[in-house]
């Protein structure tokens, strides 16, 4: 199983140009399995003031293209996320989209940010854990500050999750903590972790980059510098049962 994230730093064209830009990198990144875009790239993470103006339903502009990205590829696309128009709610949502372009599992993110930003007062927080049954077993949806909080891992776990999909617009001022939360989250739950982060700056504040493939024993496959690049690497899928079986902490648990 090839993975490969895309991690985007154009962050200074406007929506459609950002776009353009990221079916661009796509085309001419590696053949995939699965691909991973970062957190509310369409629009800036930081740049509240347009998520309003940016904000598209699921049959908008944003998935739209990326739908037909993923079946030009043929390929698994975790588009990253956008954010989602309902009504007059405004959701933090990642889309996994099918080879065929369809969309397999949307997450609103439940965890939203408050320190030194607007996302929480701007946006409102999901509700559901996602699971979503892929050809790999199933992966759990989450999306950046979300790693702060590990009883949503478990959860997914708990419902059968194997690897968890994180894409995120994580600052570079805790890049630290970002690069053990990957670890932690990975190892403690014996699965596969992929992050897509976004490089690059989003009004005046950088990004940590950084995107990174972890295994079930916490070990960092493969992982991105700071600026704009793609990432890639050859995962085995059958390596989280064999792991599980041979150290079988999860049978181990009490509190439940």
């Amino acid at each position: 199983m090839r993975v490969t994230s895309i991690q985007l730093g154009r962050n200074d064209a406007s929506k459609q140009g950002r776009i353009a830009h990221a079916l661009d990198l796509l085309d001419r990144a590696p053949a995939s399995d699965l691909f991973l875009l970062p957190e509310l790239w369409h629009c800036g993470y930081f740049s509240f003031d347009r998520y309003w103006a940016d904000s598209e339903p699921l049959n908008g502009p944003t998935v739209s293209a990326m739908r037909e990205k993923a079946a030009q590829l043929g390929s698994h696309v975790h588009m990253g996320s956008i954010v989602e128009r309902d009504g007059e709610d405004l959701f933090n949502t990642s889309v996994l989209l099918g080879p065929q372009g369809e969309i397999l599992a949307r997450y609103r993110k439940i965890h939203l940010f408050s320190y030194e930003s607007e996302e929480s007062k701007v946006l409102k927080r999901g509700a559901e854990i996602v699971v979503v049954e892929t050809p790999w077993g199933k992966a759990g949806l989450s999306t950046c500050y979300d790693l702060r909080f590990p009883e949503l891992y478990r959860k997914m776990v708990d419902q059968g999750a194997v690897f968890f999909l994180v894409p995120a617009a994580w600052p570079l001022a805790r890049v630290d903590a970002w690069r053990l939360f990957n670890r932690a989250r990975a190892h403690e739950n014996l699965a596969y972790l992929f992050s897509c982060n976004c490089a690059g700056s989003s009004e005046g504040k950088p990004f940590a980059g950084h995107s990174m493939f972890v295994d079930p024993l916490g070990n960092a496959i493969a992982e991105a510098g700071e600026d704009e690049c793609i990432l890639s690497g050859e995962v085995a899928p059958d390596l989280v049962h064999a792991t599980r079986s041979g150290f079988s902490a999860l049978d181990d648990r009490v509190l439940r």
